[in-house]
């Protein structure tokens, strides 16, 4: 980190699915039928809706769609199920799996920064580990101080948990738009602007780029092709 006299470091914490990665194939109900079966010795009906939103409610709101009332008790045996689901589906991620145009150069345009870089998204640790690292993107990001979907059902508090994290580990405040959050829909870009971070939307997912401006992003990218001239200007670097 940086003597004295050298400017502040920022935090970039990047969303996983849909703005580094793209792991169709089935692959997030699978995660949900092993870990399921394996809790409840039952087979999982209906899955709640992903997009956006973190394991924590993800998992509250498929377990009641399932007739189950009290998913708090189930909480830490769901989450050991899907850790251990993920590790079972590296090969078959590594079969669907793509990495997003300009994933790969945005993340190495940053390591060269003065910048911390993880993750913030709804993904529980080891399931966003196991995605980056089998499409070969786990390099560079400190995943000890991200922010993960066991953290809360709010993406705001995911952030705090990150830069709180990244605060204690590395000496620096990361406050304000030095703290800077990537992702693909509106929860993201809601999230990083409740946690007065530096939102930016890339409309690589389903949202466009015109529903991320409505939902306030500082900066919008068409891809991350864009990441480096656009954020390097907002951050200092040109």
């Amino acid at each position: 980190m940086p003597t004295d006299g050298a400017p502040e470091p920022a935090l970039i914490l990047w969303d996983v699915d849909q703005t580094l990665v793209s792991i169709k194939g089935g692959v997030s109900r699978s995660l949900y039928e092993r870990a399921f079966a394996k809790v409840t010795g039952q087979a999982l009906g209906d899955l709640a809706g992903m997009a956006g939103r973190t394991e924590q409610a993800i998992m509250v709101e498929t377990l009641r769609l399932n007739g189950i009332d009290e998913p708090d008790a189930l909480f830490d045996d769901f989450y050991a199920a899907l850790a251990a689901a993920a590790e079972e589906l590296k090969g078959h991620m590594r079969e669907v799996g793509v990495v997003l145009p300009g994933a790969r150069e945005a993340i190495a345009s940053c390591a060269g920064r003065h910048v911390v870089q993880s993750a913030v998204t709804g993904n529980l640790l080891p399931v966003a580990v196991a995605k980056l690292a089998t499409l070969g993107l786990g390099e560079g990001l400190d995943f000890e101080v991200g922010g993960y979907g066991d953290d809360g059902s709010d993406r705001a508090e995911l952030v705090r948990r990150a830069r709180k994290r990244a605060s204690e580990k590395y000496g620096h405040g990361f406050e304000g738009k030095l703290t800077v959050v990537i992702g693909d829909t509106p929860h993201d870009v809601r999230g990083a602007l409740d946690a007065d971070a530096l939102a930016v939307g890339v409309a690589s997912g389903r949202s466009s780029a015109e529903e991320l401006q409505e939902a306030g992003a500082d900066i919008v990218l068409a891809s991350l092709n864009d990441f480096n001239g656009r954020c390097g200007e907002a951050l200092g670097w040109a």
